[in-house]
C-alpha cells in the first residue's frame, strides 16, 4: 500500500515495524525557510529500511515515511508536548538541529498554522496507517506486536551527556508491553557480545511506543534505539559498514524472531 507520504507493506505475522524518523524528502516550499545545513538532512534515521529488509520476508508488516523528520517528527505527541521532561528537545516540527543549532533562517520558524497543516498533512496520515494495521493484525491474529525502529549519532551533547550504549531498548519504564515479551527481547540482548546495552535508560520510548502499547488491549509495543556506530560511518556520507553490518544484523534478527514467535500468554 503506498501513500503519498509513506508506503506500508501489509505481511502475514502479527509484527508491525515503523521507522518514523527514515524519511528523507523536505518539500522545496519548506527546505526554502531552513538554512542550507538542512537539505543534508543529517538527523535521519539512516539506513534502517535496507537494514530490516529482511523482517518483511519473515512476515512482519512495515510502514516507512517519505518525509525527513524535519518537516514533522511522526514519535512526537500531536500537541507538541515535551517528550523527556527536564531536558533539551526537539519538537513535532523540529527548529534545531540535535546539535542545538537553529534549523530555520531567521524569522522563518513554522508558525501555528503552518505546523497544524503539516500535522493533518503528514503526521495524521502516517498514524492512521499505523492504527488501521495494528487493528487489523489485532483482529487476525489476536494481539498485534509494535516494534519502532530508530538510530541515532552516539554523541550528541545537546540532547545528552556522554555516549549512549550501542542497542537502547525501550518499553516505557514495562508499561507498553508484557513483562514477558520484555525479558524475552533483554534475553536477546545479553546473550550476544558484540553491543553493549540497556532498557528503559535515556530512550525509554517515544509517542509512539508510549500511544499505542497498550497491553491490557492486546497491542505490546517496543522501542529500539540504535546508535550508528554499530553499522555505518557516523560523519558525512553516513556510509554503510558491511563489517559492522554482520554482527548487528545477527541480532536484529533475534529480536524479530523473539517478537514473531511470543505469544501473549508466554
Amino acid at each position: 500500500m503506498s501513500h503519498d507520504s509513506y508506503s506500508l507493506h501489509r505481511g502475514t505475522a502479527p509484527l508491525l515495524i515503523s521507522l518514523p524518523h527514515v524519511g528523507t524528502v523536505i518539500p522545496d516550499a519548506l527546505q526554502a525557510d531552513m538554512v542550507e545545513r538542512a537539505g543534508a538532512v543529517e538527523d535521519t534515521d539512516w539506513h534502517l529500511e535496507p537494514l530490516y529488509a529482511f523482517a518483511r520476508a519473515m512476515g512482519a508488516s512495515m510502514l516507512v515515511p517519505r518525509y525527513s523528520r524535519y518537516v514533522i517528527d511522526l514519535n512526537r505527541p500531536p500537541e507538541n508536548t515535551p517528550m523527556y521532561a527536564g531536558v533539551n528537545n526537539t519538537e513535532l516540527c523540529p527548529t534545531r538541529f540535535f546539535t542545538g543549532d537553529p534549523l530555520y533562517r531567521s524569522g522563518c520558524e513554522p508558525t501555528p498554522e503552518q505546523i497544524t497543516q503539516r500535522r493533518e498533512g503528514y503526521w495524521r496520515p502516517y498514524h492512521a496507517a499505523l492504527a488501521s494495521e495494528l487493528a487489523r493484525l489485532k483482529a487476525t491474529h489476536g494481539h498485534a506486536v509494535l516494534f519502532d525502529g530508530h538510530s541515532i549519532k552516539s554523541e550528541l551533547p545537546w540532547l545528552f551527556e556522554g555516549r549512549l550504549p550501542d542497542l537502547n531498548l525501550g518499553t516505557v519504564a514495562a508499561s507498553s508491553c508484557a513483562d514477558s515479551l520484555r525479558q524475552a527481547l533483554v534475553g536477546v540482548l545479553r546473550v550476544q557480545r558484540h553491543f553493549s546495552h540497556v532498557a528503559d535508560a535515556r530512550f525509554k520510548g517515544g509517542y509512539i511506543t508510549r500511544h499505542y502499547g497498550q497491553p491490557s488491549q492486546g497491542v505490546h509495543a517496543v522501542q529500539l534505539e540504535m546508535c550508528w556506530r554499530c553499522y555505518m560511518d557516523e560523519v558525512p556520507p553516513f556510509t554503510l559498514d558491511g563489517a559492522r553490518l554482520a554482527p548487528l544484523q545477527a541480532v536484529l534478527r533475534g529480536l524479530v524472531r523473539t517478537l514473531l514467535s511470543w505469544k501473549p500468554n508466554d
